[in-house]
């Protein structure tokens, strides 16, 4: 691995995204009311986006566990069992965020009302998304190149290690500042007068009212997650620094439309957003730099 990159690009991409994530927040610091004042206005397809786009992050769990798989049986037979159960692990975490997150969408869509509805058909919402992420492992086991298991088995572990961390420290730091979402103080006869700035926290405030939990942004965490497409693309046949870039390139693009639809859709503020991407990228950054290392120098 070169020791000048960070989640298999060059170092440069990192102190970029850093970089502009930082200047959102300091704007965010003076301007977060007046930004979303400007930029709010729900609409069916940022709905739609709101729900749906955290797909593409999610299936980064079942192609981590693809790259276990492969680098465990690249190991020998011994490590089998251990291969299986992570791939499934990988596949389970998919479906389980996928469908605490975002299930009350899919069980409305089919007509799933909790307390009438048969319980049968609530199964019928997980096996949405058993459906829709059951292509990742077969795709990405015919993509992986086995060649060096250890990189597998570390950009593998990386990602399910990193995803759970961000997403862990995200739910505790929700508390910790317990802020007024938007949408929420637009219900308000002053709303101004109930904002609260990000460093204006009171700890445990929020407790299981969502209202309280804007900061920072738990769907830009998942977002941010796709910053770690290039280690992925590192580790498949006919890699190059062209195609991490590409992956680099459509991470940014992807984090920086979900961006706009959590402001857009009255969800978070610009401060929250840009902590949310970079609470993430740099525990990913942390967490992938370390696996990487390691396998190498072993």
């Amino acid at each position: 691995m070169n020791k000048k990159s960070v989640l298999s690009v060059p170092i440069t991409c990192f102190w970029a995204v850093v970089a502009v994530c930082v200047l959102g927040i300091l704007a965010g610091s003076f301007a977060d009311f007046s930004i979303n004042e400007a930029l709010a206005n729900k609409t069916s397809l940022g709905s739609f986006f709101a729900t749906y786009g955290s797909c593409f992050s999610y299936c980064l769990y079942p192609a981590a566990g693809a790259c276990l798989y492969a680098g465990l049986r690249e190991k020998g037979e011994r490590y089998r069992m251990l291969a299986w159960t992570l791939l499934i692990l990988g596949f389970f975490m998919a479906v389980y965020y996928s469908n605490s997150y975002n299930g009350k969408a899919v069980r409305a869509l089919i007509g799933y009302q909790a307390g009438e509805s048969a319980p049968a058909l609530s199964i019928v919402s997980w096996l949405f998304w058993v459906v829709l992420y059951a292509w990742v492992p077969f795709v990405m086991l015919r993509l992986l190149d086995r060649s060096n298991p250890d990189k597998l088995i570390a950009v593998g572990a990386a990602i399910l290690v990193a995803g759970v961390a961000a997403d862990n420290v995200n739910l505790w730091l929700k508390q910790v500042g317990s802020r007024p979402r938007y949408k929420y103080l637009i219900t308000l006869d002053d709303p101004i007068s109930e904002f609260r700035n990000w460093w204006q926290m009171r700890p445990n405030l929020a407790g299981g009212d969502d209202n309280f939990k804007s900061w920072p942004s738990g769907n830009m965490t998942i977002a941010a997650m796709m910053f770690s497409l290039p280690m992925l693309a590192d580790v498949t046949k006919k890699r190059s620094d062209g195609k991490n870039l590409r992956c680099f390139l459509v991470a940014c693009v992807f984090v920086l439309l979900y961006g706009y639809n959590r402001i857009h859709m009255t969800n978070h503020f610009l401060s929250d957003v840009c902590f949310g991407t970079l609470i993430t990228y740099l525990i990913f950054a942390a967490v992938g730099t370390a696996f990487l290392r390691a396998a190498e120098k072993k």
